[in-house]
């Protein structure tokens, strides 16, 4: 073979061999360019995916606080029917005492009539306890956190009675005494002995307040009125009337219409806060996310 034949075949390869590695330089490039944009697309969408979640996440707040105005709506609305249907219970016209005392668990709050003689021996004093004004009504306070709200404290009697013609020993709630007359000595005047007869609003059971101390029975010792518990340390039964105003009470005699029902209606304030969260977050969100 020749020299130019030999030099030839050379430059030939020699050619061939740089194009190849120009050529893949060329597709290393393009792949590595492609490689970034399909890497920079990839995080785009995942970035747009995670901006959309969080988009629908935040709406969480402002429907929420529509649901939750909504129902606070409805809570009012029970509550002021409750309201109503207490003070229609509590100003109807008085009935008997039922022979079934069964139907009692149905007539709390209706005003019953019963006829018989006090056990003044037995009697108990609820206290603390303010003078709730004479009125024919019982004080319905739809807003206070406190049963107390004035300065005359004292204590209410509760003493046991004997229904005439009859075995049964309920209790009654005679009323109000001043902290000066909590003694039964210095009301003997009012201190009636002969039979008699007791309009009063029949009553439950309460529950210990919060943060209340709890009732001591061994040292006559009364902080609510749970019934139970005077019903076995006096042998009446766990029954309470609340005796209403008596205009013609005794001189000293405890002072009726003791009748306090505290119903806390703070469902306004809750319908204006949950709407209100509502209105904010759902301008914020619909600024942020749609007008941007």
């Amino acid at each position: 073979m020749s020299k130019s034949m030999l030099s030839l075949k050379y430059l030939t390869r020699l050619c061939c061999g740089r194009t190849c590695f120009q050529l893949g330089q060329s597709v290393s490039s393009f792949s590595t360019s492609r490689n970034h944009q399909t890497n920079d697309t990839t995080h785009f969408t995942r970035g747009s995916h995670s901006s959309t979640i969080g988009k629908w996440l935040l709406l969480v707040f402002p429907i929420g606080g529509v649901v939750l105005g909504t129902w606070q709506v409805q809570r009012k609305k029970w509550k002021l029917g409750l309201i109503k249907k207490l003070e229609e219970r509590t100003t109807s016209n008085p009935q008997p005492f039922p022979d079934d005392l069964a139907k009692l668990k149905y007539l709390e709050y209706y005003p019953l009539v019963v006829k018989g003689k006090f056990d003044h021996s037995k009697e108990f004093l609820i206290q603390p306890r303010s003078l709730i004004e004479a009125n024919s009504k019982p004080d319905i306070d739809a807003g206070s956190l406190f049963s107390v709200k004035k300065n005359n404290v004292g204590a209410q009697v509760i003493t046991p009675f004997h229904l005439d013609g009859s075995t049964l020993v309920i209790l009654i709630n005679r009323g109000y005494v001043p902290r000066e007359r909590r003694d039964p000595q210095t009301r003997l005047e009012g201190q009636i002995e002969q039979s008699v007869e007791v309009t009063g609003l029949l009553r439950h059971t309460e529950k210990r307040p919060p943060l209340s101390p709890r009732n001591i029975p061994g040292k006559n010792h009364w902080v609510y009125k749970d019934l139970d518990e005077m019903a076995a340390a006096s042998g009446a039964s766990p029954i309470l009337l609340d005796a209403l105003y008596d205009s013609n009470a005794l001189p000293f005699a405890p002072i009726g219409g003791q009748t306090r029902v505290t119903l806390r209606d703070e469902h306004l304030s809750y319908i204006v806060t949950w709407y209100g969260l509502a209105v904010v977050t759902g301008i914020v969100w619909y600024r942020h996310f749609i007008m941007r």
